[in-house]
């Protein structure tokens, strides 16, 4: 008993003398053994993107998806990204861009209307983004809107075909039709007038609102009779007395709209409309989101604008009326890409686009557009638009001056034309700057 005893502890001391004789981890090492499944954490790397809008009705839903876009770049790159989201009022948007992009405060991405990407590449203020894959999904015909010198500048957001804004249903309780003829018009303020209802909202606080007058009338005069006057007026030629027609129609919203134009603005213009307080607004679809939030249960329609008895000019404007581009000189061009890309996102833009009554414009997008969008989509499918009007910027803010002051009778139609004239023909003097964003 004692011999198996003492080959037992024996045995025990081996042992023992063995486990001595391994390595062991260094003291106050980290390090998980090679062995481990557990994973190795890793600090986010935190990154930021000035991104800069003109849309401020859309903030909410821009928020979200600058937000969707952060937890993605977390949880997919683990990068913290933060979206500083900038949206000055519409009227503020050109100065504010102007002064951030000449200066050395660039945002990374910024949005512009269609009509100035030739400006704004020239100056140097947009990188090409030909070679993204968002430039595959770009409907053709919107593509070309946002392509110079063959290079794709901007993603399109904003694709519209717009007229003036129309409550449907306030038309079919005065058993009217849309117009399309200028005595059709009207036909259409008289009933309105006799059914108790003010034809058209007016709200001229900020000059641009009234200018969306001369946007249509001039377009669907230029593209239905006289195709060639822009190029006259940019080669010195022309004259806006070839135009004197559209106070025609001018002067009939004008007269036959709310009180106190002066005093309200495109969103509290756009709110009282929504509640009623006339039938019809000259402005753009982009005024949607005001609209139905204010009112959900509107019955918004959209018809192209007479402004005589050719119904060769009762047409709808078409445009890419807002652009997001990327600042070739962006600290984070890998993320600003990243998130233009985003901007046609194949899984969540469709979502993105429809939230905002967007017309769709990619291949991405799946949803049925707003009735109003489906409105104005007809007239182009009929052929029945024209592509927005590239004037001068001074002449276009011109526009919307002498149209607040023709409103409140301190200048004549006729000092109006000269002075446009003028202004235009100074405007060929100097390089070409953008026209409203």
């Amino acid at each position: 008993m004692k011999k198996y005893l003492a080959l037992f502890l024996a045995l025990c001391m081996l042992l023992a003398l063995a486990a001595c004789g391994e390595p062991s981890e260094p003291a106050g090492s980290s390090e998980p053994p090679a062995d481990s499944d557990e994973p190795v954490s890793e600090e986010p790397v935190e990154a930021e993107l000035d991104i800069m809008m003109s849309f401020p009705q859309f903030m909410d839903q821009w928020e979200t998806y600058c937000k969707q876009f952060e937890e993605k770049m977390l949880a997919e790159e683990n990068i913290k990204l933060t979206i500083n989201l900038e949206m000055p009022s519409s009227g503020d948007y050109e100065s504010v861009l102007q002064t951030r992009l000449t200066g050395d405060d660039a945002p990374d991405l910024f949005t512009l209307h269609s009509n100035n990407i030739a400006a704004y590449y020239d100056a140097g203020h947009l990188a090409d983004l030909s070679g993204e894959a968002l430039a595959e999904k770009i409907y053709p015909d919107v593509a070309a809107m946002v392509t110079y010198d063959g290079k794709l500048l901007g993603v399109p957001i904003e694709s519209q075909a717009w007229g003036p804004l129309y409550n449907k249903a306030i038309f079919e309780e005065c058993g009217l039709e849309v117009p399309n003829t200028l005595d059709e018009l009207k036909n259409v303020v008289a009933v309105l007038e006799e059914n108790g209802y003010t034809p058209f909202m007016l709200a001229f606080q900020e000059q641009w609102v009234p200018q969306l007058m001369t946007a249509l009338t001039l377009g669907g005069k230029v593209s239905g009779e006289v195709p060639d006057w822009v190029d006259r007026m940019n080669a010195g030629e022309g004259s806006y007395t070839e135009m004197a027609e559209i106070f025609d129609v001018i002067d009939l919203i004008m007269q036959h709209g709310t009180d106190r134009a002066m005093e309200q603005g495109s969103e509290a213009g756009a709110a009282a409309f929504a509640n009623g307080e006339a039938a019809m607004f000259v402005q753009g679809t982009w005024a949607s989101g005001t609209i139905m939030t204010t009112n959900p249960d509107m019955q918004l329609g959209v018809f192209a604008l007479p402004i005589n008895n050719n119904v060769d000019c009762t047409r709808v404007n078409l445009s890419v009326s807002t652009t997001l581009a990327v600042h070739p000189s962006s600290d984070e061009m890998d993320l600003a890409l990243k998130f233009a890309n985003y901007v046609l996102d194949d899984a969540d833009s469709s979502a993105l686009f429809e939230s905002c009554s967007f017309n769709p414009l990619a291949t991405c997008h799946t949803y049925e557009p707003a009735s109003w969008v489906a409105d104005a989509s007809a007239y182009v499918s009929e052929g029945r638009c024209y592509k927005d009007l590239v004037l001068p910027s001074a002449v276009t803010d011109e526009q919307g001056r002498l149209l607040q002051e023709y409103y409140v009778g301190s200048v004549t139609k006729d000092e109006m034309i000269q002075r446009l004239d003028e202004v235009y023909a100074l405007s060929l003097i100097h390089i070409s700057e953008p026209t409203r964003p």
